[in-house]
């Protein structure tokens, strides 16, 4: 069984043995395609390679990163047609993404700056539909469109934009020593190229995922074990004394944890050293959102019971996996948890000059420095960064404004990687805009963890595979808050993902006080982004009218029931309030919670239009089991309207 495994992962790594600047076959297509399908090559350094981005962000440190194209471009040609990437080669484009796509051309120069090798509609990258661009490498989900089809060069690479004016874009990058043969792109694949893209399609297609379908039943060594937790114990879930790695491991809870899988700790040990690898809440580490589980990613995820992590963990002498369950002042939903662990392991050692230990670094900041980015992962030593997620809350009511924020990375020193909005890091794009960055979604390599404009919290998470960034001294990675200047109050929480030559000791530990989930008790719902049924006649539309979402304008009937579902407001007793408008067309309305009458009928005819701000309501109790409002019309002749602004809730602790 060992000596399978280790013919596996020396058949793995047989590709990445061609060192850059030392190769005697080019790297070619099928060389890059295998870092997005085999996770094995993960630990695994890219040294003497530069890994950076050209991003369309506002040089003067505002927030016009693409709105009006005043960066979205290099350099302008005589014909109007727009440079948006020119590089110097041996290299490779390993992301591209924009949420503005158009059906304009993109004209692809490789090697030869005046000779294109290849034109493409910029919406076909995207499409899945024009081969080699396919799915699930090439698609659109959450406002965003990306490509993770490596694109190889030799000597150089320039894209061209044939239209007069583009908007947001990011295009991610790898180059390699001068002496480094590279195989440059073509969209005609030879056979090898071609199975390993079929390769990686079946990968990320997978719905399961689990160490057995990367590696195979008879691959790796299976240990199982099951423990008893209650709150204020902890307990070892593996051990080992002898040198090896682990391919990955899975946790199987007897119950959903929810919430309280933010009260137990995940600490990993590497070789005895007094600061752990990884040392966070189980819920933080797997991608959780605000107490429910989220994340369900190509690399780590959970569904609240099963957890898996896959990151490939090599270690030198020994290996420790402990879970901690801490005590709280408040009672705990389950008083005890039996969770079995699966892990699966190799006794191949680290090969200490071409491989990094796996760490995990979990940072809290509730809240945010005013004026100060959040600092996902700073690390020093040599290392690649591979993934991050990012739980974003809100400390003001209302729209996800925090999340205008960018990214920015700085490697060895240099500013590589700078962003257009924090969910634009994500591979998502326009959050508050339906069928956008509106709702929680995973994907293989990125996802929302959760979307509430009531909640005021958003969050994101992306894995890296053959885009990982590679540092040789000194790696720090922050996200704004806000638009400009970090000015919007929020609560961070990250946890980044990476390998390094050493130990970067966590600057916070995991506590009672720095683990609960922040629930606000002003809740702001904008009608045009809820959920919605009505019964007989009701027309509607949406207009920007100045509020932060868009006015709800409704044509309405005396029979008219127009229902809102709250189901993800927390359960309690609140105060309603509504922002709406009168004019000399507007209906009478009542609020409603099912058949009971909260208030009395209201009339919002005005001769003049008149906004209406927080007008207070009635008082209300949703529960699980009743957790809606509706609103019920009378109407007459030339009186039919009825324009709903916002709606807020204002918890009320004394009943």
């Amino acid at each position: 069984m060992k000596g399978v495994l280790c013919l596996l992962l020396l058949t793995s790594f047989a590709g990445l043995a061609q060192k850059p600047g030392n190769s005697r076959q080019p790297l070619d297509l099928a060389f890059f395609l295998h870092q997005l399908y085999d996770i094995s090559t993960l630990p695994v350094y890219e040294e003497g390679t530069y890994s950076a981005e050209t991003s369309t962000y506002d040089r003067t440190g505002g927030n016009n990163d693409g709105f009006e194209g005043t960066y979205s471009y290099i350099r302008r040609n005589a014909d109007s047609s727009l440079v948006i990437f020119d590089q110097k080669g041996p290299g490779v484009i390993n992301r591209i993404w924009t949420p503005t796509p158009t059906d304009d051309t993109l004209d692809f120069y490789i090697d030869d700056p005046l000779k294109k090798t290849f034109s493409i509609r910029y919406l076909d990258l995207f499409t899945g539909k024009v081969f080699p661009f396919v799915a699930p490498l090439c698609a659109n989900q959450l406002g965003g469109y990306y490509c993770y089809l490596p694109i190889p060069f030799s000597r150089s690479c320039k894209i061209v934009f044939r239209g007069k004016m583009t908007r947001f874009h990011q295009v991610g990058y790898r180059l390699y020593p001068p002496s480094t043969a590279v195989k440059s792109f073509s969209v005609t694949l030879d056979q090898p190229e071609k199975t390993a893209l079929q390769q990686v399609q079946k990968t990320w297609n997978r719905d399961k995922r689990s160490v057995k379908d990367f590696y195979g039943d008879n691959s790796v060594s299976e240990h199982q074990q099951t423990i008893t937790l209650r709150p204020g114990n902890s307990a070892i879930l593996f051990q080992s004394v002898q040198p090896g790695r682990l391919a990955g491991f899975e946790l199987l809870s007897s119950a959903p944890l929810d919430t309280i899988a933010r009260n137990i700790d995940l600490k990993i040990t590497w070789d005895g050293d007094p600061h752990p690898a990884v040392y966070c809440p189980l819920a933080d580490y797997f991608g959780y959102a605000f107490g429910k589980a989220s994340l369900q990613g190509l690399l780590a995820g959970s569904d609240g019971r099963l957890f898996y992590s896959l990151f490939p963990m090599p270690y030198d002498r020994s290996a420790k996996i402990e879970l901690i369950y801490r005590k709280t002042k408040v009672l705990n939903e389950l008083s005890e948890v039996k969770i079995m662990g699966r892990f699966y392991t190799s006794t191949k050692k680290r090969d200490a000059l071409r491989e990094g230990k796996f760490y995990a670094n979990w940072n809290r900041e509730n809240p945010v420095t005013p004026g100060k980015p959040f600092t996902m992962l700073q690390a020093k030593g040599k290392g690649h960064f591979v993934g991050v997620n990012l739980q974003a809350q809100g400390l003001n009511p209302g729209i996800t404004s925090f999340f205008e924020g960018d990214d920015s990375t700085v490697v060895d020193g240099e500013l590589r990687m700078h962003g257009t909005g924090s969910e634009d890091f994500f591979n998502g794009g326009w959050y508050a805009l339906l069928d956008c960055w509106d709702d929680g979604m995973s994907l293989p390599l990125s996802g929302a963890l959760d979307y509430s404009i009531p909640l005021a919290r958003t969050g994101g998470y992306r894995f890296f595979l053959g885009d990982k960034i590679s540092f040789t001294s000194s790696f720090v990675h922050t996200i704004e808050h806000g638009p400009e200047h970090n000015q919007v109050p929020a609560d961070y929480t990250s946890v980044s993902y990476y390998y390094c030559s050493g130990n970067n000791a966590q600057r916070e530990l995991p506590a009672n006080h720095n683990t609960d989930i922040y629930v606000p008790d002003t809740l702001e719902i904008y009608p045009q982004l809820t959920l919605t049924a009505m019964d007989e006649s009701l027309a509607a539309e949406a207009k920007w009218d100045g509020t932060p979402a868009k006015t709800m304008y409704y044509t309405v009937g005396n029979e008219t029931i127009l229902k809102m579902s709250l189901q993800d407001i927390p359960f309690g007793e609140y105060d309603v309030y509504l922002d709406y408008r009168t004019t000399s067309g507007s209906a009478q309305f009542s609020l409603w919670q099912r058949q009971t009458q909260l208030t009395e009928w209201t009339d919002a005819w005005s001769s003049q239009p008149t906004k209406i701000d927080m007008r207070k309501m009635a008082r209300v109790r949703l529960s699980e089991l009743n957790h809606s409002l509706s609103f019920r019309f009378r109407t007459s002749p030339q009186r039919d309207k009825f324009i709903l602004c916002r709606m807020v809730l204002i918890r009320n602790h004394y009943h």
